[in-house]
């Protein structure tokens, strides 16, 4: 199929996603396919979110968020974890300049209590530095898991009600939402996961409620700009209905 591709998604005339969740998976069997080291696989996943936030502004895109790294995570290897942190610090001594000079604005979801003292001030400064940035918003899900972010949504809600800074009665989707780590972001409208699993791993299970779902063979290392144009034509093919009526139509 071919995309006939314009910045124009986010009007009322197109159909295109505003915001766009990635699941980046199968960089460990890219590399093991190849015979590589596994690191080796996390080193072409960067490149490709290098590709893809690049792609992003040129197919309208405004939000994208990407699951980096998985509060369960920490499971795998030791080395591994090392390998991991290493490329998050080279990526953004290499790359937060060009991001911040090319209007991205980085946003961080996730646990910060597990995370080296090094990692989260370059983190927190990465976020400082962009924050007036409009032309893409790039949420990282570091050190993420859905049911921990839910959990630690609920204590604060609960330390409000004990406070008598909430009622009970109040409590509404969006005052809940407000809770979250994602807190004045809009809902996905389309989730991507590479790899051809077909599952959601704890990532934004309140936040994915009525996104629209597309899972791709590719592994993430080899994921590029036509496999992105190719899941979004596939989402504009969907109708949106939201529970009721259909919003979008594009058959």
């Amino acid at each position: 199929m071919t995309l006939v591709v314009d910045n124009k998604w986010g009007s009322e005339s197109r159909s295109g996603p505003r915001h766009v969740a990635i699941i980046m998976d199968g960089n460990g069997r890219w590399a093991a396919e190849r015979r590589l080291p596994r690191v080796e696989g996390h080193r072409r996943g960067v490149e490709s979110v290098r590709r893809i936030v690049e792609a992003s502004k040129d197919l309208g895109v405004t939000h994208l968020t990407l699951f980096s790294f998985s509060s369960e995570n920490w499971s795998r290897p030791v080395e591994e974890i090392k390998d991991l942190f290493g490329l998050l610090r080279r990526f953004i001594r290499r790359d937060l300049a060009d991001l911040h000079k090319n209007g991205v604005r980085i946003r961080i979801i996730g646990s910060s209590s597990e995370l080296d003292n090094d990692i989260q001030r370059m983190l927190d400064d990465a976020v400082e530095l962009t924050k007036e940035n409009t032309s893409l918003n790039l949420t990282i899900a570091f050190n993420y898991g859905s049911r921990d972010e839910i959990a630690r949504a609920a204590g604060r809600i609960a330390e409000a009600v004990t406070k008598g800074e909430l009622a009970p009665e109040d409590m509404t989707e969006e005052c809940f939402a407000s809770y979250l780590d994602t807190d004045g972001l809009p809902d996905p409208d389309l989730l991507i996961r590479t790899s051809g699993e077909l599952r959601l791993s704890n990532f934004l299970l309140w936040q994915l409620a009525y996104a629209e779902f597309v899972f791709v063979d590719t592994y993430w290392p080899d994921f590029n700009k036509g496999d992105f144009e190719e899941a979004i034509a596939e989402f504009q093919r969907r109708n949106r209905r939201f529970g009721g009526r259909t919003v979008r139509s594009t058959a």
